[in-house]
């Protein structure tokens, strides 16, 4: 079997040669009772900060697998810099938003409490979770950082000066998105999206006093909030991020 073809899991402590490590329970199971793994088979392992390695199993116990790791596969590689604040959904949209976010390459999600929230709780460690298991599955060598939901009001004072910021906009003037990419200044940007009623007027005016923002159009039609962030995302990776590199970060 191709080494592309090997199982990946994400192991979070440090990875180098010759180290015995131990995946968590319910990865144990998933090895042992999805995937039937036996004595011999191959695997690769990351870690979001030591690139991806090649391990073998080792041992097989009742609830435990050992891994022993080889030689390193892909040196460590970072996404684009492009944060994704969105504003919580309805559960299954939300998952489905974290999940795909992951696979598009994002380094950081940020939910964003608006006066139209209607979700006000996020957990962390389920969208972590998610996301883990996206980076899995996409060969992406990072898990992206999620933080804690703040206010929209918080997150304006606190916005970085060199960091742009995309306002994907429902109403009201804006750029075609497809324009708008072709002349950002940094780097370091992030995807704003509201919540299923769309950002409140007042919201909007402090956004468009942001030196750092833009406003977006995303085309003719109404976008639900997940399909909007998501294709906002796809056009940034297609127009400045790492999409003209070849799967698995080879150029």
């Amino acid at each position: 079997m191709e080494l592309r073809h090997t199982p990946r899991l994400y192991h979070e402590a440090a990875l180098r040669q010759g180290l015995s490590v131990e995946p968590g329970t319910e990865q144990a199971h998933y090895l042992q009772h999805v995937l039937r793994v036996k004595i011999g088979d191959v695997m690769r392992l990351f870690n979001g900060r030591d690139g991806e390695w090649k391990a073998t199993v080792a041992k097989l116990a009742k609830k435990s697998v050992t891994l022993t790791v080889h030689e390193q596969t892909r040196a460590p590689q970072a996404e684009p810099d492009l944060w994704l604040c969105a504003a919580p959904i309805k559960k299954a949209h939300f998952d489905y938003m974290i999940e795909k976010a992951t696979e598009l390459g994002v380094a950081t999600i940020h939910p964003i409490l608006t006066a139209r929230t209607q979700i006000r709780e996020v957990n962390v460690d389920r969208c972590r979770a998610i996301a883990i298991e996206a980076a899995e599955q996409s060969e992406r060598l990072t898990i992206p950082d999620i933080l804690k939901p703040v206010t929209l009001s918080d997150l304006v004072t606190n916005w970085p000066s060199t960091r742009q910021i995309i306002v994907c906009a429902e109403w009201g003037e804006a750029t075609p998105i497809a324009h708008a990419f072709t002349n950002l200044l940094s780097s370091q940007a992030a995807i704003l999206t509201g919540p299923e009623g769309g950002f409140a007027a007042d919201e909007l005016e402090k956004l468009r006093m942001m030196s750092q923002a833009i406003f977006v159009r995303l085309g003719p039609r109404i976008l639900r909030a997940d399909t909007a962030a998501l294709a906002a995302l796809t056009c940034w990776q297609a127009q400045c991020g790492d999409w003209m590199l070849s799967p698995r970060g080879t150029p």
